[in-house]
């Protein structure tokens, strides 16, 4: 871990041109070095926590003025790092806003390391891990319900359950070293079956529900990869430009027009979506279209919901066949196309091919159906949870698994008082699965993970 001893700096806001620039410092020389290169307007015997001051910001080697400016002095603990922090507000330019980063480690900073900032408010106490995390999926929200849900972990919500049932572990704890230590004691007090319902009860249920609650709010922060499959000519990137409400793929009727995935982004009725129109699927001999069927097969195996593309004017052939194979069993929605059409097939044929997935009708080139295949994806990602909001909001993997392992933990925990074990093991697997709570919170956590965590910041975070 770097030390918290070091006065850190970087520029929080994005390069480039802008309205304000602002450059972040913290650590015990923040002070001593806003004092250095900022010249306040009004004389000021001392600088006032939380306001803000204008004046010039100068470089103490050559005495010249960069820049008017607005500055912030925040005493600690009452900062975003719980260490005096000094922001420093400027013109926005990339050079401007990068050359008072240079005075500023000229006199004494270095520069931040990617989510130092967040990283000092961890290690000082003011957030937990799950409390960090938020502020990336706050960042990088695709819905107002994924802004939400990081603004409820934000303010502790997810971090509020995991201590109730770190308390309910350490209660169940206590009886049983209780029967360790002091068996004659507390004969007949401990009755191992209701202990293991309990356990089941209290920590096991609830933790398989917020680990079924994950990929739900993994939606809203995330996205979700939706990947439009189909052979070629079927409307795919009709489809696409439909869903957009512009022309983003070309369209035209020579086959393998697309030869590269095209990935856009889109919210549906709420619901963000990666979308990524693929090549058609065909046997081909160009070794270029080779290459963007090869993607296309990627993207399928790593989408997290498929529109599989079926073309009603044309009779379904085994590139029809390979696709819907290659969706059976995953989270797929079947998009008839072009209903503007004559049809090749019969309904009672066409139902057949299709049976055992969901379908809808549509015509990508007149709008007709939209509403229904709308309806049909949000379904489809959702379920019959479309209004789902919950603070549980372990959307990471490290949650998920620390989830995970904490209800195995306490399972066999349950297990083991059915089954009469002693006492000793049954306490074994309580500290366990309290251990994986702690890494959820950051309690026990490691500073492999603590790196790989903050480095997903930018350096100004």
């Amino acid at each position: 871990m770097p030390s918290t001893q070091e006065t850190i700096a970087a520029v929080a806001t994005p390069a480039g041109q802008g309205g304000i620039g602002i450059i972040r410092v913290s650590g015990p020389l923040s002070l001593t070095i806003l004092k250095r290169v900022f010249k306040p307007r009004r004389n000021l015997q001392t600088f006032q926590s939380h306001r803000l001051h204008l004046g010039d910001f100068h470089d103490p080697a050559g005495g010249k003025i960069v820049d008017e400016v607005l500055v912030s002095f925040m005493k600690g603990p009452h900062s975003y790092t719980r260490e005096d922090l000094v922001e420093i507000n400027s013109h926005s330019g990339y050079f401007l806003v990068f050359k008072i980063l240079q005075v500023v480690l000229a006199q004494g900073a270095r520069l931040a390391r990617p989510g130092e900032f967040t990283l000092r408010a961890y290690l000082n106490g003011r957030i937990d891990l799950t409390q960090a995390e938020a502020v990336v999926d706050l960042i990088n929200a695709r819905s107002d319900k994924g802004l939400q849900l990081a603004s409820r972990q934000i303010r502790g919500a997810f971090r509020e359950e995991v201590e109730v049932l770190m308390q309910k572990a350490v209660d169940i704890l206590a009886r049983v070293e209780a029967a360790i230590d002091f068996p004659d004691d507390v004969q007949g007090m401990v009755e191992e079956d209701e202990m293991a319902a309990e356990i089941e009860r209290d920590l096991t249920g609830p933790l398989a529900a917020a680990f079924a609650a994950q990929a739900k709010n993994r939606v809203w922060v995330e996205g979700v990869k939706t990947v439009i499959a189909g052979r070629v000519n079927v409307g795919k990137s009709s489809l696409l430009n439909r869903l957009l409400n512009k022309q983003r793929a070309i369209v035209t009727p020579t086959p393998g027009t697309t030869r590269d995935a095209i990935e856009s982004t889109v919210t549906i009725d709420g619901v963000p979506l990666c979308l990524v129109d693929t090549a058609g699927l065909r046997r081909v001999d160009d070794e270029v279209e080779k290459m963007g069927i090869h993607l296309t097969e990627q993207n399928v195996s790593e989408a997290d919901f498929l529109l599989v593309v079926i073309d009603q004017s044309r009779a379904l052939n085994n590139d029809d066949y390979r696709i819907l194979d290659r969706a059976a069993g995953r989270n797929a929605l079947v998009v008839v196309n072009k209903i503007d059409l004559p049809p090749a097939m019969g309904d009672e044929a066409l139902e057949k091919a299709l049976a055992g997935f969901p379908s809808v009708r549509i015509s990508a080139l007149t709008g007709e159906g939209m509403a229904g295949l709308t309806a049909g994806i949000v379904a489809g990602i959702l379920g019959d949870e479309v209004n789902v909001l919950t603070a549980r909001m372990a959307s990471r993997v490290r949650s998920g698994k620390a989830m995970s392992e904490a209800g195995r933990f306490f399972a066999d925990a349950a297990e083991r008082l059915s089954e009469r074990a002693p006492m000793e093991i049954v306490a074994v697997e309580l500290k366990s699965g309290m251990d994986a709570l702690g890494e959820i919170t950051g309690e026990t956590t490691t500073e492999d993970v603590l790196d790989s965590i903050f480095s997903q910041f930018c350096l100004g975070k």
